[in-house]
């Protein structure tokens, strides 16, 4: 490894009644790859932030040391001129923008008079873009035409524009495709290489084993032990580290006899929202029972969301097929059908579909049932809906400091938590699950797990879709592999093997070999 770059001593940062930072302690070094790990809450971004100018200078405590010299960032432009750059899970680009622009918005090639050089501008970026071995876009293509894997680039190569020695991932994969993840990786080596100093903030460990060179953990807003060789700890320790307790079972699977068929779907079909005479889903035929949990699996783009989206309801004009609720046909061309009907979504992406931002946890909670707690004049009763409320909150161990404080307050998991409390108002027969723990912490996520397990035990019939296939394979009793919008495969928990579920997802086998 190289020489140490960075050194963060004693950052103290404060909001109003909480510590998030509690003494933080931690150096980095050129050419390293530092992960920087933690549950929801224990102040990851919050660290970063004060790295990046975020946070201001002097409204936290402590020091940080770049190549041996003090600095206090007054703002992001500061950070930027000691070579500190960041790279958000919610991305920080103009999607009108060309790439060029976004690259070197602010800071254009002009002369004296402010004109500014387009020519040196694009030729600028080409370079950077070549340095990078990018081939797939062009300094001329506007950022919402390049799916997130490649804004994913755009922003590394803004990063690198500035001539970054200090450059920080916040959930980088999150919403990428196993290919971009990979197209990711191999950039941060080339990184790696020229002596970049890099921290990595992911909740993926098999990332961390892949990517990371050391790691150092936080909890509760305290550093928990020196930076260490990732070599040199196991998965597990390193989960102690971040929960502060042994998980002893990562997926804690309850066995339950399974009972008579609840959802039975019928050679469904999902149109593509563009091109005309494609489908995203193909002839898909499948049925799920109470006492068990659904697994499906596939790759990014398989058509497994397009699948319980369209069952949801929720493109009643781009899907058809046959669709029985406890052996009883049923229509199903709206949400508001599907909830009627007993089914229930937890969306993929929740802040953007699956929550109400800017709302208070117990309107979140509710949006889904308020015929529940309103009278026949649809007043809602509000001590009535606080119960409620209050009930959920105990029942799932939601950790919150109220019921009226904005949901944006909560940590990952517990918005979680707060939207399956949303789709258990309105007491489904079946709940289906799209991504339900991404971006999840490893403690909160064996909290969602012991309470799928709970759903079942109580007779709902769980559905989960997840692109993480230990989790696919940890928690169903049941795995479908997709592929390419069509169902390729089917296992019971027993005879699921990754590597031949991966055939599957991947086209090497088809079904019926």
């Amino acid at each position: 490894m190289g020489d140490i770059v960075l050194e963060m001593k004693n950052i103290v940062k404060e909001f109003p009644g909480v510590r998030a930072l509690d003494h933080v302690n931690f150096e980095a070094r050129a050419g390293e790859v530092l992960a920087l790990v933690g549950e929801n809450g224990a102040g990851k971004s919050t660290l970063m932030k004060v790295l990046s100018g975020v946070w201001p200078y002097p409204t936290y405590e402590g020091e940080i040391i770049i190549k041996g010299q003090l600095k206090q960032f007054k703002n992001t432009r500061d950070a930027e001129a000691s070579k500190v750059a960041i790279i958000y899970q919610e991305l920080n680009l103009m999607p009108e923008l060309t790439v060029a622009e976004n690259i070197f918005l602010d800071r254009e090639f002009s002369n004296a008079l402010g004109v500014i050089n387009w020519s040196k501008v694009y030729a600028e970026t080409q370079k950077l873009l070549d340095e990078l071995n990018i081939k797939d876009f062009k300094p001329t293509d506007k950022i919402k035409e390049l799916t997130v894997g490649k804004q994913q680039m755009v922003e590394i190569a803004k990063a690198l524009s500035i001539n970054a020695e200090i450059l920080v991932f916040d959930e980088p994969t999150s919403a990428l495709t196993d290919k971009e993840v990979d197209a990711l990786f191999e950039i941060i080596m080339k990184l790696k290489k020229q002596g970049v100093c890099m921290s990595y903030i992911s909740h993926k460990m098999d990332e961390l084993e892949r990517i990371a060179d050391s790691i150092i953990v936080l909890r509760d807003g305290q550093t928990i032990g020196e930076v260490t060789p990732v070599k040199d700890l196991t998965i597990d320790q390193i989960i102690s580290r971040m929960v502060g307790r042994d998980i002893k079972d990562m997926f804690p699977k309850k066995t339950f006899a399974r009972g008579e068929k609840v959802l039975e779907v019928k050679n469904f079909e999902v149109d593509h929202p563009v091109l005309a005479g494609e489908k995203m889903v193909k002839n898909a035929s499948f049925s799920a029972y109470k006492g068990e949990i659904l697994g499906i699996a596939g790759l990014m783009g398989s058509g497994r969301t397009e699948l319980v989206t369209g069952i949801f309801g929720a493109l009643p004009k781009e899907s058809r097929g046959e669709i029985y609720l406890e052996g009883e046909r049923v229509k199903i061309k709206s949400p508001m059908s599907a909830i009627s009907k007993g089914i229930g979504l937890v969306t993929e992406d929740r802040k953007a579909v699956g929550l109400v931002l800017g709302h208070s946890v117990v309107n979140n909670m509710t949006i889904s049932s308020l015929e529940t707690v309103s009278n026949k004049w649809g007043v809602i009763n509000s001590a009535k809906e606080k119960k409620l409320a209050d009930d959920y909150v105990d029942q799932l161990s939601i950790k919150t400091p109220g019921l009226d404080v904005n949901i944006d307050t909560l940590s990952g998991g517990n918005q979680q938590k707060v939207i399956i409390a949303k789709w258990l108002n309105t007491m489904p027969r079946v709940l289906i699950l799209d991504e339900p723990t991404r971006g999840i912490d490893v403690g909160a996520k064996v909290e969602i797990y012991n309470l799928l397990n709970k759903l079942v035990e109580d007779g709902v019939t769980v559905i989960i879709i997840s692109s993480e296939l230990p989790e696919v394979m940890g928690m169903s009793d049941r795995i479908l592999v997709m592929f390419e919008g069509e169902i390729a495969a089917e296992f019971n928990r027993e005879d699921a093997a990754k590597e031949t579920i991966m055939e599957y997802a991947t086209g090497s086998r088809r079904r019926g070999e």
